[in-house]
């Protein structure tokens, strides 16, 4: 069978990050769409940009290319995403798929969810900069959330990355209609992922998801440029019935 993937990016990314990913998947014969967000990529307008924005994005992507039965896939900070998405076009969606994803309850925003430090981390970088952006610092991006690549390599992904804008981490989230809705959904969770800390994708983000598909594999928070090819493998096994 031949699977429709729609990958979302995490802060910071675009749909640049999942191109390892999309070359191992088109190997064993499936398609994947990865747009970049309002407000991400490099030379992107952020100021202004709000949750919305990107959301809309997405579901105008997906309907001028005419996907259907995709499987939608958030990483990080995407899976607020694709909440949201799902709920817009749910006809369009077979299965969500959450990759060490931020999963948000009903009128929640992400800095709502994060560990204290690093929602404070946050609002003093976008505080601090002249249009409400933020970019991960180089230390904890190569100690927390890519510690599993070479130095050289995760340097010269960290230097790709944009800020991001802070105001999509502070809208609060209507998710009434994604609770309601009863779409398979799946979680992928990475075992050495360190970005949140011990136990925060799973089982905390994972078991708002009510019943889901779990499935684990080694790797850090930023298995897509770690692990492309073993990411790919379970990205199609979480699309299974």
């Amino acid at each position: 069978m031949s699977y429709t993937f729609v990958l979302i990016h995490g802060s910071w990314h675009g749909g640049w990050a999942w191109q390892a990913v999309i070359r191992n998947l088109a190997e064993k014969g499936h398609h994947a769409h990865a747009p970049t967000l309002p407000g991400h990529g490099p030379g992107a307008k952020r100021q202004g940009i709000t949750h919305q924005d990107c959301v809309s994005a997405v579901v105008t992507h997906m309907q001028q290319h005419g996907l259907e039965e995709v499987i939608l896939v958030g990483h990080s900070f995407g899976g607020s995403v694709v909440q949201k998405v799902t709920e817009q076009v749910p006809n369009r969606i077979a299965r969500i798929v959450f990759l060490d994803a931020l999963v948000l309850e009903d009128n929640e925003c992400v800095l709502d969810i994060l560990p204290a430090e690093f929602a404070a981390l946050v609002n003093h970088l976008a505080g601090a900069s002249s249009d409400n952006t933020m970019l991960i610092p180089w230390e904890i991006w190569r100690d927390n959330l890519i510690q599993d690549a070479p130095d050289s390599v995760a340097r010269a992904i960290w230097e790709q990355l944009s800020p991001e804008p802070n105001q999509v981490n502070l809208d609060k989230l209507d998710l009434k209609r994604y609770y309601s809705l009863a779409i398979p959904r799946s979680f992928i969770y990475c075992r050495q992922d360190k970005a949140m800390g011990s136990g925060y994708f799973h089982p905390r983000m994972s078991s708002r998801l009510g019943a889901f598909k779990l499935l684990e594999m080694d790797g850090s928070h930023e298995v897509m440029f770690t692990r492309p090819r073993e990411l790919a493998d379970k990205l199609i096994e979480a699309s299974a019935d």
